[in-house]
């Protein structure tokens, strides 16, 4: 039986892997034609000389040929093994192709591998998380505390395949209310030595109406699945999962950049987007929009998250009431910014903090780096200091009563119990996933639950602010 699913499923990913050979030819050729256009318009004058083959197609041909020997092992392997099993191979072999993507450049790297987990091209979790990993936050379980922030599925295209990496939760975004290109490329850049990136992205956003048509159409097939399936499970299983599938959905919400009314976007976001949602955050940390950490003032932020809140609340909700509402602090900010945040979040009860967004600030270990000239904001292993401290703050500040989200440099299980113990509830990366790829997940999973045990913790819980106390 095991043979025979083995073999199907070595079939599939064949054809499924054939089919993205064929965009990943495409999409590359069509970006070295868009890169070069300006070199041969500038040599239009010189003697005609016979091309040689463009480098970004001799990248694409070594990412294919190594995609096609990894299907060819991975069918023969998938014959002799178990579901569970064969998926931690899948998980191990994306060590190999991963680096490839390194050779592209950093946007079209990106675009691919959000298209590749959108079409379900990436491997699938099949293993369940360690125990200790579990918990429960805004009355939503998670699997397991580590997520995916914001900015990687911006227009929640891959939701369904990036939950199925093992993510315990996926946050989408930033979607915008009406569609914007964002900022001029280039607009994103390796500092790779460093587990580094900056970008000045500008929220590049398909706007709410696209969004709210895919998440439509996921929840509606999620609630399909639900009343088909037959369960056989006992009612005291806890069923892991939100909205969006088999882990929880936070959907990032930011403003247009030629908006003039801030709050009046923010209020469009929560109307049209909020029903999709496990979680709603409020993106005002983003340095690649003018004006907006502005919004981080104590008056503005009371005015903006009363505004917000009002939006939400005034909606029609069922049993699980509305979804929590959580603000996005930069890492740039003074003591007393920071006094005034927490000051509002216990004020007005906001449900969470996500610290933090990127920072236009240059840590010195990456000032030898010539990209860190670029204008932007760095993400990545030198931000992970600066971050921890200020979540350490805020938790302080806080008195423990606002879950928080532990986000920036993290790339391993140890920086994630070291968020935790920092005072975060839950932990968020992503530059470390851009570099690491899919199979740093269970990685860093299973390095915290080790950690967790090492000190002696049985859950999350009770490490979430030991270094505070």
């Amino acid at each position: 039986m095991t043979g025979r699913i083995g073999l199907r499923f070595m079939k599939e990913c064949l054809n499924q892997k054939l089919k993205s050979i064929a965009a990943l030819i495409a999409t590359t050729r069509h970006y070295t034609s868009s890169s070069s256009s300006s070199s041969s318009s500038s040599s239009s004058s010189s003697s005609t000389v016979k091309p040689n083959p463009p480098h970004s197609s001799r990248k694409g041909r070594l990412l294919t040929g190594t995609t096609i020997g990894l299907v060819i092992a991975g069918g023969a392997y998938a014959s002799t093994v178990d579901e569970a099993t064969f998926g931690g191979w899948l998980f191990n072999a994306t060590k190999v192709v991963n680096p490839l993507f390194a050779l592209l450049d950093p946007e079209v790297a990106h675009r691919l591998a959000v298209s590749a987990a959108a079409r379900g091209w990436v491997p699938r979790e099949k293993r369940p998380d360690h125990q200790i990993l579990g918990l429960e936050v805004w009355g939503r379980r998670f699997s397991n505390p580590i997520g995916l922030s914001a900015g990687f599925d911006k227009n929640a295209e891959a939701v369904e395949g990036l939950l199925g990496l093992g993510f315990g939760f996926v946050e989408v975004g930033s979607v915008t209310p009406i569609p914007q290109e964002g900022n001029p490329k280039p607009r994103m850049f390796r500092l790779r030595d460093q587990g580094a990136i900056i970008n000045r992205c500008g929220f590049n956003s398909e706007g709410i109406v696209a969004v709210a048509k895919r998440l439509g159409a996921q929840h509606g097939k999620r609630k399909l699945d639900e009343t088909s399936s037959t369960s056989i499970s006992s009612n005291d299983d806890v069923k892991h999962g939100g909205k969006a599938g088999p882990g929880i959905l936070g959907v990032n919400i930011g403003k247009n950049k030629s908006s003039e009314d801030a709050a009046a976007d923010y209020v469009q976001g929560v109307h049209t987007l909020s029903q999709y949602a496990d979680y709603l955050v409020i993106n005002i940390s983003s340095p690649n929009t003018p004006g907006l950490r502005q919004l981080q003032g104590r008056k503005q932020l009371k005015d903006l998250v009363k505004k917000v809140q009002a939006a939400r609340d005034e909606m029609q909700w069922g049993e699980e009431g509305p979804p929590p509402l959580l603000v996005k602090i930069a890492p740039d900010l003074s003591k007393q910014d920071l006094e005034d945040i927490a000051a509002v979040a216990l004020a007005l009860r906001l449900d969470g903090l996500i610290i933090s967004n990127t920072t236009i600030s240059r840590p010195e270990v990456v000032e030898s780096n010539p990209v860190s000239k670029e204008t932007g904001g760095l993400s990545g292993k030198p931000l992970f200091t600066l971050s921890t401290n200020i979540l350490k703050d805020m938790y302080i500040l806080t008195k423990g009563k606002i879950p928080l989200i532990g986000c920036g440099g993290v790339s391993s299980g140890e920086d994630a119990y070291k968020k935790i113990r920092a005072g975060a509830t839950l932990v968020q990366l992503y530059t470390a996933f851009a570099y690491g790829g899919p199979a740093l997940i269970p990685q860093i999973k299973a390095e915290l639950a080790q950690c967790l045990e090492r000190d002696g913790f049985k859950s999350v819980y009770e490490a979430v602010g030991a270094d505070c106390r």
